[in-house]
């Protein structure tokens, strides 16, 4: 038997090949389409994904002021921030982070889906978010990734 059919493959950052990828983000609900994009972003899609290395591709998602929040999110769910002193809890809404910033809310839930470690702190930077239909990456030629609705 040829041996090779027995060995595990193990990516490495020398072996992995990177895409770009991007994701329209009109109309989409936000947690089905983030975990779309961590995922992605984690390289789980992979065959040959490694827990350990950065094997994901790199993900832009366009249109991030046109997301949506079903039922009373918008208003109801609470981000938590610390400044560090006492009493400096400090409590926003997505409507009023939307208004200071729209990308802030895809970033901060793929955050939050990725590994809280070096890997995830890195993996983070392979995420783009822009609130209109442009983006600056046209050079390298992204494949759009269609999500249902």
């Amino acid at each position: 038997m040829d041996s090779i059919s027995y060995k595990t493959l193990s990516a490495n950052k020398n072996t992995v090949n990177k895409a770009w990828v991007f994701i329209d983000a009109d109309a989409q609900v936000l947690g089905r389409l983030v975990s779309n994009a961590a995922r992605i972003i984690r390289g789980k899609h992979k065959p040959n994904f490694t827990p350990h290395v950065d094997c994901g591709d790199n993900v832009i998602i366009i249109n991030a002021d046109k997301i949506r929040l079903t039922g009373k999110k918008w208003d109801k769910k609470r981000y938590v921030s610390h400044t560090g002193y006492p009493g400096g809890q400090k409590f926003i809404t997505p409507r009023q982070l939307k208004a200071k910033s729209s990308t802030r809310i895809i970033e901060h839930a793929v955050k939050g889906m990725l590994p809280k470690n070096r890997l995830g702190r890195k993996l983070f930077n392979n995420l783009f978010v822009y609130a209109g239909k442009t983006h600056p990456h046209a050079a390298q030629q992204p494949k759009e990734i269609k999500l249902e609705k």
